[in-house]
């Protein structure tokens, strides 16, 4: 996408990263409803508004600097929806079955995106096919993206919530007492470009996975 100009490189990834973001957090909304949760529900956050799900600065600046200064990778956060273990039967297991829905969610993305790309590449008509095919790739990438990073086992992640739901209890709990830096974790990995390194050969495979189920 390196031939887009700035601007349209935004409009590109514009929908795709914010469908890929509040799905997410939807997803983890709707299986704690289905564990017997209705918090989320019931503050009205099971809904694909973005409106209702934007952080400003991790659903549009993050992305956008990250898209701006070329580092790699784009992703992002919308704000979390609110889940209450105390109302699941098993908390521990039900927390990671309701953690493992948001990377489930986008692996589920990521194949419509491609769908959508190969629907570009098949109707080739000027106007419809770039659009669509360069949108299918900023929506596989985003997709493909923030499922590896929230399976990455760091509070409070999802990757973190999975494994906190097999370690005995008070390990657990001393695990998960790094989720007030877990953000400043991340953002190291990040920038020193750790994070290229673990990411880089999984989301290269992946993306020529999906790339080839869109044909392009």
């Amino acid at each position: 996408m390196n031939e887009l100009s700035l601007v349209q490189r935004i409009i590109v990834w514009l929908l795709p990263v914010v469908l890929a973001i509040t799905v997410h957090e939807v997803a983890h909304g709707w299986v704690a409803k289905k564990y017997g949760d209705n918090t989320a529900y019931a503050q009205g956050r099971l809904t694909l508004n973005p409106i209702k799900h934007i952080d400003w600065f991790g659903t549009i600046i993050i992305p956008c600097l990250l898209l701006i200064t070329f580092t790699g990778f784009i992703f992002g956060w919308a704000k979390p929806v609110p889940v209450d273990p105390r109302n699941f039967k098993n908390p521990r297991r039900a927390m990671s079955v309701v953690a493992i829905a948001g990377p489930l969610s986008n692996l589920v993305m990521a194949i419509g995106w491609a769908l959508l790309a190969r629907l570009g590449v098949m109707i080739n008509i000027e106007y419809f096919t770039m659009p669509l095919i360069y949108t299918g790739i900023a929506g596989i990438s985003i997709n493909i993206v923030l499922m590896l990073i929230n399976m990455l086992p760091i509070p409070p992640l999802d990757g973190s919530r999975v494994l906190s739901g097999f370690l005995p209890a008070r390990l657990a709990w001393q695990y998960n007492k790094l989720e007030r830096i877990g953000f400043f974790i991340l953002l190291g990995l990040l920038w020193s470009g750790v994070l290229t390194m673990l990411l880089g050969y999984p989301m290269f495979y992946a993306q020529q996975m999906f790339f080839s189920l869109a044909g392009i």
